[in-house]
């Protein structure tokens, strides 16, 4: 088979991926860990999943960049059950990185393909209601043991999402940018965590995907041998004996919270492998780790 041939038999085999989620709503999860380096070949994903009629939300995360901002202005930053401590300067920093440069980052990338996007942060239009993260009970939850008066200040988690904000702009062909940061009900900024975020974003939309990018191929069985697919009975066996563990924990436990709540199904995948999206949504292929319900 000559070269354009195979090219046209790659196009065909995309079609029924195309057709099975044409006009849905597919969140995606940009892991700050993948870097600037590959935000044009993720924008490129994007902006091909939107031609082909599917909508795509972007959550994006940071982390790397906020300790880099912080180093720079040497301000200590430590960490309590891998989770940063957010003193009010700190969240200065968190919600300046954020909000104000990874996120006009990829609003300015997606641009430049003459493609309509807004980016904001769970603030606007009270997309994202925050409380205080309860470290109390994620440390019991865990086994762990964290001295009574330790308090990591402002990280929250979700409390409410408003779909509607994100409706609207769907509506309108624009792809919503979104960074992780919330607003409670006594007017208090909060700094959550990305993976969380962007699941109860997928379970509010009742979003045929939430894809989880990251700089890792997906879950790894206890040889190091990728795991294609897991249900969420399998998932917290693996959680529980260990197979499981460390950073992968958090992005597992937001992912079968997606599918609790109305997400059809969720995908942990290498956001550095060039394609990702497109290899993992449109081809039999396939990439990374499914789980579902």
């Amino acid at each position: 088979m000559n070269s354009s041939a195979q090219r046209a038999e790659i196009l065909v085999e995309a079609l029924p991926y195309i057709e099975a989620f044409h006009g849905k709503t597919v969140v995606v999860k940009y892991g700050g860990s993948i870097g600037n380096t590959d935000l044009s070949n993720f924008v490129r994903d994007l902006i091909l999943m939107k031609y082909v009629g599917i909508k795509p939300v972007v959550v994006h995360g940071g982390g790397p960049q906020i300790q880099e901002y912080l180093d720079t202005m040497g301000i200590k930053s430590d960490f309590i059950a891998g989770l940063r401590v957010t003193s009010r300067q700190v969240m200065e920093v968190v919600e300046m990185v954020l909000v104000g440069k990874i996120n006009q980052q990829i609003v300015t990338s997606i641009n430049r393909h003459q493609m309509k996007t807004v980016g904001l942060s769970g603030k606007e239009g009270k997309l994202i209601k925050a409380k205080k993260f309860d470290l109390r009970k994620f440390a019991s939850k865990h086994g762990m043991n964290i001295p009574e008066d330790t308090d990591l200040g402002y990280v929250g988690e979700v409390q409410e999402i408003n779909p509607e904000v994100i409706k609207v702009l769907e509506g309108k062909d624009i792809i919503p940018i979104i960074a992780p940061i919330g607003l409670s009900d006594d007017g208090t900024t909060y700094n959550i965590n990305a993976d969380h975020v962007a699941g109860k974003i997928a379970g509010a939309l009742r979003a045929a995907k939430l894809i989880l990018l990251t700089n890792v191929d997906g879950i790894m069985d206890k040889k190091g041998k990728l795991i294609s697919s897991v249900t969420k009975k399998q998932a917290e066996k693996l959680i529980k004996n260990g197979t499981i563990n460390s950073g992968m924990i958090p992005k597992v436990m937001c992912a079968l919270e997606a599918l609790e709540e109305g997400t059809e199904k969720v995908h942990i995948i290498n956001g550095e492998v060039k394609r990702a999206l497109i290899l993992e949504l449109l081809t039999d292929l396939g990439i990374g780790t499914e789980i579902t319900l």
